[in-house]
């Protein structure tokens, strides 16, 4: 198989508890060195958290695996610091098309308005986006990535848990105060700590296969159901950076994944796809099953799981990784908060409030995905196929068309966190959803307006306001940034995005999340919702 990519291998090194025979206590110790983990260190570090990172490997993850990074995830690892390189290096895309045999029965635009940041998606081989996070994190002195050390038993205590660590030179001790566990779908934290997983387990099995070649399709994503080069299944294409391609097949219940992953058995299977006149080299081959499932809790005592450790999805609509980055996006703030002793340990509970919200939501939408793109009937092949027959006229069909539903954020509409409405406003912008970008400019200098919210508690003030001039609530510091002065909404999008007009204020989370709008200001009523936002009230 040809490879278009030279995996690195990470120096281990003795940690100081090996050469000191000493035990040392961590404030954060994060389990798992993938997208997940390392998003957690960086997130953590940003907000000035000293972090451990443990990971039993030393290279980046093997194969393409995770290849579709939306919006959302990229925003947040703009605000770390690593997205630059990722979009550069991405493939950047945003529309789709679902197609019946050879005909186009439907497609979509994931981002059919202008002027956001970060484009719709990017799709970029995970050991790219892995290498860039990892090189970020070797920038960074909170950040204490160590290779080839495996958890191997784990002991909770009521305020901290003792981790036995297993290394190329013998085990030894350290302690945590908190543990985020990034440790992937087979977790052992999850098993250490007796943590439930519950789901649903799909039989179909799958076929990916990466695939060197030029060609010139458009930098779309493009599926099939029932093409003539693969009668009766499904088929997706992605394109990835290098000239990679990604090729799903759907191949049934019944097939032999010892026989399926064969390079003498796929390169018939891409042959009738591609033609016999196009060159390609086969780079890397999976089969896999997935399953639909969740963690009991993802808080455990002082032990937070995030990532694939709390919930797994089926792989179509990019809903995996892009989710995880999103549990971490809400973890550590909080956490942040409660080792600084600005709030309690009862803040972390909302993690798991407003994350498994998410995580059901996710669940729900991809088994619905997964029933339409794999019927367990002939009733059900049926109905599918007459809706992509209808999909090619009717408007009205479009939308019960599903080839995976692409990830976007879910809003936590029904949060503790919330500060409910009691003014009117238009627009997508309601407590527990996260912020829109914008374009806007400060100092005279283009800019975007999530740059400028950054990772702290946000005042959003349009228009003048008397007493808005103090930094600090309840000792939480809180950033001011007021429409017109600090910023200029230089197109008018961050006002109409916002329904800005005169006198709005948004209260905004360090996840840049709304906590909280009002149309006037009144101190009492932000110092209150702030205490909401604690979980202190």
């Amino acid at each position: 198989m040809q490879s278009t990519y030279s995996y690195p291998e990470f120096d281990y090194t003795q940690s100081y508890e090996q050469l000191s025979g000493k035990i040392i206590r961590h404030p954060v110790v994060v389990i798992g060195a993938g997208p997940i983990g390392l998003t957690a260190a960086l997130d953590c570090a940003n907000r000035g958290l000293k972090v451990v990172v443990l990971d039993d490997n030393n290279t980046v993850s093997i194969g393409s695996r995770a290849v579709c990074y939306a919006k959302r995830a990229l925003e947040i690892w703009n605000r770390l610091g690593c997205a630059k390189p990722m979009v550069a290096k991405g493939i950047n895309w945003h529309n789709g098309k679902v197609f019946l045999r050879e005909t186009l029965a439907y497609e979509f635009d994931l981002l059919p308005e202008e002027d956001h940041q970060m484009p719709a998606m990017i799709n970029l081989q995970q050991y790219y986006l892995e290498e860039y996070m990892v090189d970020r994190c070797s920038d960074l002195d909170e950040v204490d990535l160590r290779w080839k050390h495996k958890v191997i038993h784990l002991e909770q205590h009521d305020d901290h848990s003792v981790l036995t660590i297993e290394t190329p030179d013998g085990q030894f001790k350290l302690e945590a105060d908190w543990i985020i566990a990034c440790d992937g779908a087979n977790s052992s934290i999850r098993k250490m700590v007796g943590a439930t997983f519950i789901g649903q387990k799909f039989q179909d099995r799958f076929l990916i296969a990466d695939v060197v070649m030029k060609a010139d399709y458009p930098a779309e994503r493009w599926y099939w159901f029932d093409p003539p080069f693969h009668p009766g299944q499904s088929v997706l294409l992605h394109k990835q950076s290098d000239n990679v391609w990604r090729i799903d097949f759907q191949l049934g219940r019944d097939a032999d994944p010892e026989v399926e992953k064969r390079p003498e058995n796929i390169i018939p299977r891409l042959k009738a796809m591609l033609g016999d006149e196009r060159e390609f080299e086969l780079e890397w081959a999976s089969i896999y099953q997935f399953a639909c499932r969740r963690i009991d809790k993802l808080r455990h005592g002082n032990v937070l799981f995030a990532g694939d450790s709390a919930h797994q999805v089926s792989p179509f609509g990019a809903r995996g990784a892009n989710t995880g980055v999103q549990d971490i996006d809400n973890l550590v703030w909080k956490l942040k908060l409660v080792l600084d002793g600005h709030a309690g340990n009862s803040l972390l509970d909302s993690y798991h409030e407003e994350r498994s919200f998410a995580a059901d939501d996710n669940l729900r939408v991809s088994t619905s995905s997964t029933d339409f793109i794999t019927p367990k009937s002939n009733g059900s092949r049926h109905f599918r196929d007459a809706i992509l027959e209808l999909a090619k006229h009717a408007p009205f069909a479009r939308p019960f068309v599903n080839s995976g539903r692409l990830s976007t954020p879910t809003p936590y509409i029904k949060s503790s966190l919330n500060t409910e409405d009691e003014d009117d406003f238009a627009g997508l912008m309601s407590p527990g959803t996260n912020c829109a970008d914008a374009p806007i400019l400060t100092n005279g200098e283009e800019d975007w307006f999530l740059n400028q919210v950054g990772s702290q508690f946000t005042l959003l003030v349009f228009g003048r306001h008397e007493g808005v001039e103090t930094a600090n609530y309840d000792n939480v510091p809180i950033k001011i940034i007021r429409v017109g002065t600090d910023i200029i909404d230089k197109k008018g999008v961050l006002t109409h995005r916002y329904d800005g007009k005169a006198g709005a204020i948004y209260l905004i989370r360090p996840d840049q999340h709304i906590a909280a709008r009002w149309r006037s200001f009144e101190i009492q009523k932000i110092t209150n919702s702030l205490g909401i936002a604690l979980g202190s009230k």
